[in-house]
């Protein structure tokens, strides 16, 4: 059994990569705060809830649909776990070109 803890760590770790991923290099992701999980496992299976920021402009409901899905099938891979859900909250949108800043 692997705790919880664990799992959500690598939840975490999983949310980073596959926002990398995503976004591409066309957006800097320096200013991004790392991603945070947590997760509750039972009987084989795994909820997961992260928080994370995303750039900004994006097409925020299609990057978190891909980013629950690349989060689900990294964690339900390493770790063995069916993952029953993976809620996710952003918790804010980085604006991604600063140049572009109307002030």
């Amino acid at each position: 059994m692997i705790p919880d803890r664990v799992v959500a760590l690598i939840a975490a770790r999983a949310a980073g990569t596959a926002l990398h991923q995503i976004t591409g290099p066309r957006h800097s992701l320096a200013e991004l705060a790392a991603p945070s999980a947590r997760a509750t496992t039972h009987d084989g299976t795994a909820r997961l809830t992260l928080s994370v920021d995303l750039p900004y402009p994006t097409d925020i409901t299609g990057t978190c649909r891909q980013l629950q899905r690349e989060i689900s099938e990294q964690v339900a891979h390493l770790t063995g776990l069916d993952i029953s859900e993976v809620m996710l909250t952003v918790r804010r949108l980085v604006l991604s070109d600063r140049s572009a800043r109307v002030l």
